[in-house]
């Protein structure tokens, strides 16, 4: 089993840990039938329209 051979600084372990901080929101896109954003390839939660035809049936307010 591998063991560490020397002690890892506390700068190098913070740079590791500090990774999941650099990660970037998703992007979101337009969508084409309500122009809402929505996320890409995904279903418009507003008008329930993915690729040019409806998918989900989505309740009117």
């Amino acid at each position: 089993m591998g063991v560490p051979k020397r002690r890892v600084s506390k700068a190098r372990k913070n740079k590791r840990r500090s990774e999941w901080a650099k990660m970037s929101p998703p992007t979101l896109t337009p969508c084409p039938q309500c122009h809402e954003l929505k996320l890409a390839h995904r279903v418009c939660p507003h008008c329930g329209y993915y690729k040019g035809r409806e998918v989900l049936k989505v309740a009117e307010e």
